[in-house]
């Protein structure tokens, strides 16, 4: 008897126990209660058999325990330990009907020391899966946060940090550099992702993330936390030095200044808590143009020249601002480059000069070889912004005699040098196309000019089955110098495709066989007559 009142559970204890896990777990009481009954069943099957299906209820107010073995109301009866037939149902329940499931009642149990530790494990796990359950709804949608929590451990630079309800995890290149954390200290870090994983929700924190930097000054700057200046870019060499663009919705304020604060004192916190990174903050604009040069604060910017197809900027620099421009490893450009989206290239007032002297003489001996023209022409037709024979040769002669120094009879005899040239190089080109082996019809394409279809012949694609084949990043990996964009090497691709549909069979008109239709009006006459 004393054994039996030693296993048996207290009532009132068992829903101490549910309220002191629920308390401390952060979940609710209910969810305790399940995974208490799921144990007490499990428990229940291991004396009664795993055959059977027993089910528990604890009584959230008073603790009472019951036990129920269910059967289902069947005609034939296949297995007694879940099924029970409909006359021995009825006289458990005249109510009873087919598909009905009858809860029969179970003596209450003693639990033994093995039954206690399983349902013990049963309810561990049970509550552990509800906690884990509880953090990632809580966090997931935290993303993008900043956080206060302590350091719990550090194992091999990974940092694991309590966050009071749960524990999240900054890996070592979230860290700082330099940066060191020990059990105990306090850290502030930016929820970058929340994953749900077999071992439970992972929470991953970060302070080298660009957007860590943006919040922290949400956090010190009142007018981005009301949306008065917006942060539209952020770039960071973590540890060393930051570019923030930011823009204000009120002409009235300052962007930069309200940013930096009275005497330094808004931009210095996030600079403290950032461990010394410099910040350059830098008023963003809608002209790409403009941004980059304020993105290479502090250095001088003379000239920019913008490819926006490519999107890449050649910024031109005094001399002596080479090396400000440029940054320490090329630390600013990059910032800069970063925070833009565009790629920079940075060249010297000296450089540019020299370059563009280089072009103009390229350009200039281009027309005196193939124009037989003297110099001083040739340099005005480079003046003028021709860049190739073709174009002095398509273009109205009106115009040519427009440019000063050229009478109508210097711009016709430049126009009739211009399109034998050109007329001699594309026989040129086809000759060597033909020698290729690159067909008539791929030749037809109108997309693809001499030059291009000798370069597709050199590359061994010589059929409109050769050009279909490819993909379009291929034909324009292959004619690099014709710089297609995305759409027009699709188009040209597509249309080598077109003669594939042309072989695709169409339904016949029926034929009738000589004679047929004639015999078949005999065949009608006589059916009428008949």
């Amino acid at each position: 008897m004393a054994s039996e009142t030693a296993t048996s559970w207290n009532r009132m204890e068992l829903l101490q126990i549910a309220d002191s896990v629920a308390m401390e777990k952060s979940i609710e009481k209910s969810t305790v209660i399940e995974a208490m009954e799921e144990a007490i069943q499990k428990a229940a099957r291991s004396k009664y058999g795993y055959e059977n299906d027993i089910r528990a209820e604890i009584n959230e107010n008073t603790g009472e325990i019951r036990l129920f073995r269910c059967l289902e109301v069947v005609d034939l009866v296949e297995n007694d330990s879940t099924e029970v037939g409909m006359e021995a149902a009825r006289e458990r329940n005249p109510d009873a009907q087919l598909g009905d499931i009858l809860a029969e009642p179970l003596p209450p149990m003693a639990f033994g020391r093995v039954a206690a530790q399983t349902a013990k494990q049963v309810i561990v796990q049970k509550v552990r899966d509800a906690e884990r359950e509880r953090q990632y709804e809580e966090y997931k949608d935290r993303i993008g946060d900043v956080v206060n929590g302590l350091v719990k451990r550090v194992e091999y630079g990974n940092v694991a940090v309590d966050l009071g309800r749960a524990e999240a995890v900054a890996r070592r290149d979230e860290i700082l550099p330099r940066e060191s954390f020990h059990q105990g200290d306090r850290i502030r870090a930016y929820v970058y992702d929340v994953r749900r994983e077999l071992r439970g929700p992972q929470i991953f924190l970060s302070r080298t993330h660009p957007q860590f930097m943006a919040r922290l000054f949400g956090q010190e700057v009142p007018e981005i936390y009301d949306s008065i200046i917006e942060v539209k870019a952020v770039a960071r060499d973590p540890g060393s030095r930051a570019k923030i663009a930011v823009l204000s919705n009120d002409t009235s304020i300052d962007p930069v200044g309200a940013c930096v604060g009275m005497r330094g004192s808004r931009v210095q916190a996030v600079v403290n808590e950032l461990q010394g990174e410099k910040i350059d903050i830098i008023p963003w604009s809608p002209d790409p143009a403009t941004f980059i040069v304020n993105g290479l604060a502090p250095a001088e910017v003379a000239k920019v020249v913008l490819d926006e197809d490519s999107r890449r900027i050649e910024v031109v620099v005094p001399d002596d601002q080479l090396s400000l421009a440029i940054g320490r490893r090329g630390q600013n450009v990059r910032l800069a480059s970063q925070l833009t989206g565009w790629d920079i290239d940075i060249l010297t007032e000296a450089e540019e000069s020299e370059r563009r002297q280089e072009e103009f003489r390229r350009r200039s001996q281009m027309f005196i070889d193939l124009l037989d023209v003297d110099e001083m022409i040739a340099q005005l037709l480079v003046i003028e912004g021709f860049t190739s024979v073709e174009e002095v040769a398509y273009i109205p002669i009106e115009e040519l005699t427009e440019i000063e120094g050229f009478d109508e009879e210097v711009a016709g005899e430049l126009h009739r040098r211009a399109e034998v040239c050109v007329e001699e190089e594309n026989a040129r080109l086809e000759a060597r196309r033909r020698e290729l082996g690159v067909t008539d019809d791929l030749a037809a394409l109108d997309a693809l000019t001499p030059a291009m279809l000798v370069v597709l012949g050199e590359n061994d694609v010589r059929t409109l089955n050769d050009l279909g084949d490819l993909a379009s990043d291929e034909l324009m990996e292959v004619l690099r110098d014709a710089e297609f964009t995305p759409d027009e090497a699709d188009a040209i691709v597509m249309a080598a495709r077109a003669h594939w549909f042309d072989d695709e069979e169409t339904p016949a008109e029926p034929v009738e066989e000589p004679g047929k239709t004639q015999v078949s009006e005999e065949l009608a006459l006589e059916d009428m007559a008949g």
